[in-house]
Parts: structure tokens; C-alpha cells; sequence
């Protein structure tokens, strides 16, 4: 038998409890059990119900919720309660099936009808509880940004990242407590941001100017070589776009990049799409220490390291949907390690370099099917006053599915 929607989650803007819908307000009323923040239950009219202010970490207040599974709970929340907001994270431990969500007006939406930018030209993200470093990944000239502020301290954190990766020309709009009776713009240019009286509710609205010569980087695959710090440990810029394409990366799938050298290959797959995942694993602490540099540059700081040489270090990993092997093809039991690690559908792809690691590729080949790739690439470079074709080194890659 299924449970009744006991949960409700009602989304409120600045204007509190006069700006709800009826359904939202009806919620509200229901409810036995009223959770939000202090600001929230406080645009509310007073009664002697129970309430209950969120505590830190959240996930403390979640498994109290979960005490009250079954009598009537309203949980109050900004705006739309799934762009960023507690209605995701509750999912994570509640069905849909016993829940309501009521939503209000996202920031994003009140933002752009602020702006007259029509949102699904618009990049956005939430720095609130998550890396600044995300913001690289969406710098490009021309780009359009909106960024949800973990606090008055954030306008000036993205105005001096915009201005430390080249765009300090780039025009900041900080909008506060949109929707209310103390909404306000604050507008001016990153390189020259010194506002430091602004409300901790805000909204971070960029329009990015790229300095002169700076070069912004694609999501594509195939990044310039020269956007990675490395010692050499790099998959080349043309057989990493080749790789990439063989690997084909969706949204939310995990990524094994075993032997990942600088991180490219694991860096790129992530900038592919926001919701794609990797674990990059590598034993040379020089390569480590170049893989979180890279990441953290080009937007991808929540790449997961892990320390150590296959096989040993794939113990207890999550399960992947793809791998990828670069480097330690001929470490013991490796193939056989990553082949069984795969579910039914996932993807392996191996890129052998020397005789010994194309021989172990050519044996599984013929154990499991999949397709063999030779990759030779040239680059014209200097010769004397002259050009002259110089090449790198072939590759043979497997590429091969798991049924």
C-alpha cells in the first residue's frame, strides 16, 4: 500500500506569506510540523504549532524529518525548492510518491524578468556550499552568468576570480531580495568591485568581457596541450579528442581514468556536462598534485583524486559506467580488474602505447569482442628554416562494451 503524501514543500518568495498561492497556503495551514530557516518561519502568522529551525549539517535535520514520516510536515524553502534548493536534496531520501512541492518563482526566473535576459541563454549555477572554482567552467566571451551567492561575501569572491582568469571588464548586476519590499540592483564592473554593504540574500548576475588575449577554452574535447600543467603524462590534444569521442560521456555517468597522467582525459569528460563524474587514479605525487591544479583551473574542482597504482587502488570505488585506461595497462590483473568492475552496457577504452601493452590489448580483443583503432598523428614543426612533419607516437586503441 502506498504511503499518503505526507511531506510538503512549499518554495516562498521576499514577499512571504502574501505572495503565496492558495495550494501553498493551504499546505502550510495542514501542516502539523512546520522546518526552514529562521527568516522563513518568520513570514508566516503566528500560532503554537511545532516548528523546527534547519540545523548544520543538514542532513541532521533530514533524519529528524524522517522521525515524522507519516504525520503532516511542511518544509519551507526559497523559491523554486528544486533549482538548488532542499526540495533535491530531500528527494535523496524521500520518494516523490510522499511528497507535494509547491514551488514559488525561482531567482533565476525573477532575475532574468529584472534583466530582460531570457534564461535558456543563460548560465547558472550555486556557489552556495560548493566550489568558486565552478565558475570557470563557464567563462567564455559574451557569456551570460547567474550565480546564486552563499552570502554578501560572494559578489566579491566571483569579481576577483572573473578578474584573476582575464575577465575584469566583465559588468556584475548584484541583485537583492528580489520579489520584496527591499529589492535592490547594485551594478558594476569586476576589476573595480568594492561594494561590501550588500544583503546576504543576493543573486550575481555577469555579463563576461574577456580581457584582450585571453583565449577561452571549449567543452569540447581536445583542449590546447598547453591548458595542463604536466610532466609529459598527457594524452595529446589529437588523440585525447579521439579518445573522448570513443568514449562518448553522458550526463550523470561516472568515469575511471586509470593511470590519468595530468587529468585530462577525466577533466574533460566532466566539462563535457555539469552532471558528469570522474575519478582520476594516479600513483606519481607530482601527477597528483598537477591533476588538482587542473581541475580547480578549468572548472572541474570536484574531480575525485585518488592516490595509488592499479589494481590496488580501484578497491572499493564506485561502480562505473565507463573506463578509461592511459597508463598501467601491463600492471598485473588491470584489464581483468576494470573488465569485471563494468556493469552490462558500460564502456572500456585502452589506449596501448608500447609492444607489450598493444599485445595484452590484442588477447582481450580476441576474448571479448570490441573494435581496434590504430591512431598515427604528424605535426608540421621547425626544421632548420623550414617545416617538416614530425610524428608522435601511435596508438592503439580498444574500445569495447560489456553484454
Amino acid at each position: 500500500m502506498a504511503m499518503q503524501k505526507w511531506l510538503s514543500v512549499v518554495g516562498m518568495g521576499e514577499d512571504g506569506w502574501a505572495g503565496l498561492s492558495p495550494i501553498a497556503r493551504t499546505l502550510i495551514e495542514q501542516a502539523e510540523l512546520l522546518v526552514g530557516g529562521e527568516r522563513h518561519l518568520a513570514m508566516l502568522p503566528g500560532d503554537d504549532r511545532e516548528r523546527w529551525v534547519w540545523v548544520s549539517p543538514i542532513a541532521t535535520s533530514i533524519e529528524k524529518i524522517l522521525t515524522r514520516r507519516g504525520q503532516a510536515v511542511c518544509v519551507l524553502a526559497s523559491g523554486d525548492p528544486l533549482c538548488y534548493g532542499i526540495g533535491t536534496t530531500l528527494l535523496r531520501h524521500i520518494p516523490i510518491e510522499e511528497m507535494v512541492i509547491a514551488p514559488a518563482q525561482s531567482a533565476f526566473s525573477l532575475a532574468c524578468a529584472r534583466l530582460g535576459w531570457a534564461l535558456p541563454e543563460v548560465e547558472t549555477l550555486s556557489l552556495c556550499g560548493r566550489d568558486p572554482n565552478l565558475l570557470h567552467a563557464v567563462l567564455y566571451p559574451t557569456a551570460k552568468l547567474l550565480i546564486l551567492s552563499a552570502d554578501r561575501q560572494t559578489p566579491a569572491l566571483v569579481a576577483e576570480k572573473l578578474t584573476q582568469a582575464g575577465y575584469g571588464h566583465s559588468s556584475l548586476v548584484v541583485l537583492e531580495r528580489m520579489g520584496g519590499s527591499q529589492e535592490r540592483l547594485v551594478s558594476g564592473v569586476a576589476a573595480e568591485w568594492q561594494f561590501t554593504d550588500l544583503a546576504d540574500l543576493n543573486t550575481i548576475a555577469v555579463t563576461c568581457v574577456a580581457d584582450p588575449g585571453i583565449r577561452a577554452y571549449s567543452r569540447q574535447a581536445g583542449l590546447p596541450d598547453t591548458a595542463y600543467h604536466h610532466d609529459g603524462q598527457l594524452t595529446k590534444r589529437e588523440v585525447r579528442a579521439v579518445t573522448l569521442a570513443a568514449l562518448a560521456p553522458l550526463p550523470g555517468q561516472l568515469l575511471w581514468d586509470v593511470g590519468a597522467g595530468c587529468g585530462s582525459i577525466g577533466i574533460e569528460w566532466m566539462r563535457s556536462h555539469p552532471r558528469c563524474r570522474a575519478i582520476a587514479i594516479e600513483q606519481h605525487s607530482q601527477r597528483l598534485r598537477s591533476i588538482a591544479e587542473n581541475a580547480v583551473a578549468l572548472g572541474v574542482p570536484h574531480l575525485q583524486i585518488v592516490a595509488g597504482s592499479a589494481p590496488e587502488a580501484l578497491d572499493n570505488l564506485p561502480q562505473p559506467n565507463t573506463i578509461f585506461i592511459g597508463g598501467g595497462l601491463t600492471a598485473p590483473n588491470v584489464l581483468e580488474i576494470c573488465w569485471n568492475a563494468l556493469p552490462i552496457g558500460g564502456k572500456l577504452v585502452a589506449n596501448a602505447v608500447t609492444i607489450e601493452s598493444e599485445q595484452l590489448v590484442f588477447n582481450w580483443q580476441a576474448k571479448v569482442g570490441g573494435e581496434l583503432t590504430r591512431i598515427a598523428i604528424q605535426r608540421a614543426e621547425p626544421i632548420g628554416k623550414f617545416l617538416g612533419w614530425k610524428a608522435l607516437s601511435p596508438i592503439t586503441q580498444w574500445v569495447v562494451v560489456k553484454d
